[in-house]
């Protein structure tokens, strides 16, 4: 019997990826885009895991798989240090003067 391939991994590894390359855009993006990646695959891998056999390309789903994790553990990360700044700035009102403070100075 010829193998198929799995029918979400490429969908999956593209947002694993994607994730990985917003995770700077403030955090939550790019660990939501992981986490529907993580969701996709997770399907993937029970259907994989009911039959193998049939399957060839399962080294994709674990690379699009590490890369989620990636990308979600530095969103989160990224996130935690955003709301840490905000928080020992004085929370956010201060943090919108200082931000309102700083544009108005790169007008002059």
């Amino acid at each position: 019997m010829e193998q198929q391939k799995l029918p979400n991994v490429t969908l999956a590894l593209v947002l694993a990826i994607l994730s990985f390359l917003c995770c700077c855009i403030g955090g939550i993006p790019g660990a939501l885009v992981a986490g529907i990646a993580f969701f996709i695959l997770r399907n993937d891998e029970k259907t994989y895991m009911a039959n193998p056999e049939l399957y060839s390309n399962y080294s994709q789903l674990k690379t699009a798989k590490t890369i989620a994790i990636i990308g979600m553990v530095i969103g989160v990360l990224y996130a935690a240090y955003v709301a840490y700044s905000i928080m020992s700035m004085g929370g956010w009102d201060a943090y919108m003067e200082e931000v309102q403070r700083m544009s108005e100075q790169w007008a002059q």
